[in-house]
């Protein structure tokens, strides 16, 4: 009872209601923080400290920024979303934190988007190398499946494309990227596309914060050929499985673009079958399903896209799901 007298009195002051209401609806930095409730940093934080020891909010570093955001799981989480559910939506204090809180999603907005068109063009050379992805995002809906789960994660999220494909199968969705231009235009994504169960985070892929068995799917999307080491990140997304849980991972098939690795730091040229087997068996994962999305013959595409379905623990083989019809490219599939 002694906690439960503890977590309610941490919510029951004005300002911490304030902040509980704006973490309902957006991560926040401590500077955006004081911009919305026009409050000194201390006084800040101290609040946040108040809650956060409280299990009402998380609390997450992103490099030399930390980040706040309602808690959506443990005993209180669900607390602090019905505590919501009773604040005057008519409020003049609300309403005014809400106005501010619209100017700071927008100037992150306006930031991703500047990002991205510096970048834009470069992406969309590499992307000109291969199939469409509106059919790369069609076979991996496909394989996934529409089974609802728990919790799912993206490693290497980027723009957090992923996590808005697969939004409606998970109860959580999570993004981790090292990149934060990257986090800043997935979380300004997200936050359009009005996703409030998808999170992005920094991490490294090949040491992740979330612990062992926690999560029901892993997504290594367009990664595995920037790293060094591909085999330690597929280890480090297996340990993130629970038993029966599935790692999809997409990345292109061998090929011999030189121009790849010279001017997109690309350090594999693709993926054989094998090799990747290798890394799955390695990880004490087994391979499910593979497909391979090859350019048709009319394409001026040049590289194929291979996507891998490995499962944790026996169930394997029951989580292979079965291609759905109509996908534009050659499929090849394995089992």
């Amino acid at each position: 009872m002694e906690t439960l007298l503890q977590v309610l009195r941490a919510a029951g002051e004005t300002t911490r209601l304030r902040l509980l209401a704006i973490l309902s609806e957006s991560e926040l930095s401590v500077s955006e923080i004081t911009h919305v409730l026009r409050q000194s940093q201390p006084r800040v934080s101290r609040h946040l400290k108040l809650l956060s020891d409280a299990g009402l909010i998380t609390r997450f570093r992103e490099g030399s920024w930390v980040f706040y955001r309602l808690e959506t799981r443990g005993p209180f989480g669900q607390l602090a979303h019905t505590l919501m559910d009773f604040l005057p939506p008519d409020d003049p204090v609300v309403m005014r934190d809400r106005e501010r809180l619209a100017d700071v999603r927008a100037e992150r907005s306006e930031l991703a988007a500047e990002y991205f068109k510096r970048n834009a063009a470069e992406w969309g050379q590499v992307r000109a190398l291969y199939v469409s992805e509106k059919d790369v995002e069609a076979a991996v809906t496909a394989m996934v499946g529409d089974e609802k789960v728990s919790v799912l994660v993206d490693l290497g999220t980027g723009t957090a494309q992923m996590l808005e494909l697969l939004a409606g199968v998970a109860d959580t969705a999570i993004g981790y990227d090292t990149n934060h231009d990257m986090l800043n235009i997935a979380r300004a994504n997200l936050e359009q596309k009005g996703l409030s169960h998808c999170h992005v985070r920094y991490g490294d892929i090949l040491s992740m914060p979330e612990p062992a068995g926690s999560a029901d799917i892993v997504i290594i999307h367009q990664v595995l050929h920037y790293l060094d080491d591909p085999r330690s990140a597929v280890q480090e997304a297996a340990r993130l499985l629970k038993p029966g849980g599935r790692l999809l991972i997409v990345d292109f098939a061998p090929h011999e673009i030189e121009a790849l690795r010279e001017r997109h730091a690309h350090r594999r040229l693709g993926f054989p079958r094998s090799e990747m087997a290798d890394f799955v068996s390695a990880a004490g994962l087994e391979m499910a399903a593979v497909r391979d999305l090859a350019p048709g013959e009319d394409d001026t595409a040049q590289l194929t896209v291979s996507i891998w379905l490995a499962a944790k623990g026996a169930a394997g083989d029951a989580l292979a799901t079965p291609s759905r019809p109509g996908t534009k490219q050659s499929v090849k599939e394995s089992a």
